[in-house]
C-alpha cells in the first residue's frame, strides 16, 4: 500500500454504504502530484525556498520520499550550496522507496516539467494547507478515541482541555513544536537573542519591561520564562505589574508605528482575578494622565485636569493589552483563554493577578499544596507552550510579619514550595516606608504642649520616612539566566507608578 492509499476509517464510515453494500473509505487530504510540482519548482530555482509566504517544513510533505528530498533540499541551501538533482544524487543512490519510483532518475523527472514555477506560492499554500487538514484527522481521532475510552477516570473537561491546545496547536502550524529540536535551531534562536541585545545598545534580549533598572538585571522579560511577582499586601504588586504590561504593550505599539530593528514589546494579556477592568484601567489612566486615582474616583478635577485625561484616553485606545477580570478562573481555563488571545491577537506576555485566585482541576482532593502546585505547573506549561513570558503575582505568607526584618526570603512563598522550582525568575517587592509609617509616633500637639521626648521621637521618625518615602526595592531572589541581587524603583502612590529612580548611589536604598 502506498502514502495514497493511506485511510482513514471510523463506524460512521462502516455505516455508510453504496449501492452495492461496500463501506466506503476515505483517503487523507493529500496532493502527492503538488508535492512533485513543488519540488521540482525548488531544483530549478533554489531561491523559490526564499519567497514562500510561509514556512514550509519537510513533516509537512505527505509521501515520506517527498519529505527526505526537501529536508535535504534545506540542509544544501543551509550551506549556501546548490540543491539540484546532481548535488542531491549521492544522498539517494541506496534509497529504497526511491528505487521503487525509478531510482534516482525521478530526481531530475522532478524538474523535467518547469510549469510548477509558475505557481510555487501556490502549491507550497496547498501544501501548508493538506497538512494541517491531516493533522485535524489526527486531533480529531484522538479525541473520538480518548471520549470513546472510559477504562480509567472519565474527566471530560480534560478532555477539551487537551482537545484545544491540540487544535491551538494545529492552528499555529505547530503541531510537531513537541519535537527534539536539532541542536543548530536552538543555537539560530540563541543566537538571534544576542543579536537582540546589541541592537538594544543596552542589553535587552527578551521583551521590555519598560523600566530600565529592571532591563538591565534581568536583559528583559524573555520566552517560556515564568515569573513570580510576590510580596505582602499594600506593596504595589498589582501596580508593579500593571505597569509592566503597559509599558510592554506601549512599546510594541511605538514599533508599529515607527518601525525600528528589533521589537522590545508585545500585545499583552492582563489576567485580573481581583479587580475589575475598569479599576486596572482607571490606574492606568490616573498613571498617564499624571491625576491622583482618588482624584479620577471623585470626580475632583478642574479642566486642565480633565484635559489631560481626555488625551490620555485617547492615546490608550489602540493599546495592544487585553484585561480578562472573569472571577474563579481554573488553571485550564486562564489557559484555554490564553490560547485564543494567542490566536487572534499574537499576544507576546501575559499577567496573571494573582495567583492564589486560581483553581485546579479538582483532582488535588481539598489538598491545597497540591493545588497551587498543579497551578504553578500549569502556568509554567502555558509559557512554554505559548512561548512568551508569564509573570504571576504571588501573596507571601505572614510569616514577614513576624520577624523584625521585613524583607522577604523564598521561604515566604505561600502554600508550596513549587512555586519556587517551577519559576524561572522570582521577584520581591518591597516597601520599607509601609512598615515605618505603621510605627508611627504620637504627633507632637501644634502648640507645642508636647514634650520634648515626643516631639524628639516623632522627629526622628518624620527624617527617616522622608528619607523612605517614594523609595521601593526588587528584590530579585531567583534567576536561571543571570545573577540575584536588589534593583531599585522610585514609586509615585498618588499615580500608583514604578520608575526607575534618579540617583546613582543605590547603597542604602530603601532599606527600613
Amino acid at each position: 500500500m502506498d502514502d495514497q492509499d493511506l485511510l482513514v476509517r471510523s463506524d460512521a464510515d462502516s455505516d455508510t454504504q453504496d449501492g452495492g453494500g461496500k463501506a466506503h473509505t476515505r483517503r487523507l487530504p493529500a496532493n502527492v502530484e503538488a508535492e512533485a510540482a513543488f519540488l521540482g519548482a525548488v531544483l530549478i530555482d533554489n531561491r523559490v525556498v526564499e519567497d514562500l509566504p510561509i514556512a514550509i517544513r519537510p513533516d509537512h510533505f505527505f509521501a515520506s520520499i517527498h519529505q527526505r528530498i526537501y529536508d535535504r533540499i534545506l540542509t544544501l541551501l543551509d550551506r549556501s550550496a546548490t540543491a539540484s538533482p546532481v548535488t542531491l544524487k549521492p544522498y539517494f543512490d541506496g534509497d529504497e522507496e526511491l528505487k521503487e519510483l525509478g531510482g534516482t532518475t525521478y530526481l531530475a523527472k522532478l524538474t523535467a516539467d518547469g510549469q510548477g514555477l509558475l505557481a510555487a506560492r501556490d502549491l507550497a499554500q496547498q501544501i501548508y494547507d493538506l497538512a494541517l487538514l491531516r493533522e485535524l484527522v489526527t486531533v480529531g481521532r484522538t479525541l473520538v478515541e480518548g471520549a470513546l475510552d472510559t477504562s480509567d477516570e472519565v474527566e471530560p473537561l480534560r478532555q477539551i482541555e487537551l482537545a484545544e491546545s491540540s487544535l491551538y496547536k494545529v492552528a499555529e502550524g505547530a503541531s510537531s513544536g513537541s519535537e527534539a529540536k536539532d541542536f543548530r535551531t536552538a543555537a539560530m534562536t540563541a543566537i538571534k537573542m544576542v543579536e537582540a541585545a546589541m541592537n538594544s545598545g543596552g542589553g535587552l534580549s527578551g521583551k521590555t519591561s519598560g523600566i530600565a533598572v529592571i532591563d538591565d538585571k534581568t536583559a528583559g522579560l524573555h520566552n517560556s520564562d515564568l515569573i513570580i511577582l510576590a510580596g505582602r499586601p499594600g506593596m504595589g504588586k498589582s501596580s508593579l505589574a500593571m505597569n509592566i504590561a503597559f509599558n510592554c504593550a506601549e512599546e510594541h505599539l511605538k514599533f508599529q508605528r515607527d518601525g525600528g530593528p528589533h521589537n522590545y514589546g508585545a500585545p499583552t494579556a492582563f489576567f485580573s482575578l481581583e479587580m475589575s477592568a475598569d479599576q486596572l484601567a482607571t490606574r492606568i489612566l490616573a498613571e498617564q494622565a499624571e491625576i491622583s486615582s482618588e482624584a479620577l474616583r471623585s470626580g475632583d478635577m478642574d479642566a486642565r485636569d480633565f484635559q489631560r485625561l481626555a488625551m490620555a484616553s485617547q492615546k490608550l485606545s489602540e493599546l495592544p493589552l487585553y484585561i480578562d477580570d472573569t472571577p474563579a478562573l481554573t488553571i485550564a481555563g486562564l489557559r484555554a483563554r490564553a490560547r485564543r488571545l494567542k490566536r487572534r491577537h499574537d499576544i507576546g506576555l501575559i499577567v496573571v493577578d494573582y495567583l492564589q485566585l486560581l483553581q485546579g482541576s479538582g483532582r488535588a482532593n481539598d489538598n491545597r499544596v497540591n493545588e497551587i502546585s498543579e497551578i504553578s505547573r500549569g502556568l509554567k506549561t502555558l509559557a512554554k507552550e505559548l512561548e512568551c513570558p508569564v509573570i504571576a503575582l504571588s501573596q507571601l505568607s505572614r510569616a514577614v510579619e513576624q520577624r523584625e526584618d521585613k524583607r522577604p526570603m523564598l521561604s515566604d512563598l505561600r502554600e508550596s514550595g513549587s512555586i519556587e522550582q517551577d519559576a524561572d525568575m522570582v521577584w520581591f517587592i518591597y516597601r520599607a516606608d509601609y512598615y515605618h509609617e505603621a510605627i508611627r509616633p504620637d504627633m507632637p500637639n501644634p502648640d507645642g504642649s508636647s514634650s520634648p521626648d515626643v516631639e524628639e521621637k516623632y522627629r526622628i521618625w518624620e527624617e527617616r520616612y522622608l528619607e523612605l518615602k517614594n523609595k521601593a526595592t526588587l528584590m530579585v531572589a531567583k534567576q536561571r539566566h543571570g545573577s540575584t541581587g536588589n534593583v531599585p524603583l522610585h514609586f509615585q502612590s498618588e499615580f500608583t507608578k514604578f520608575t526607575s529612580p534618579v540617583m546613582k548611589d543605590y547603597s542604602s536604598w530603601g532599606e527600613g
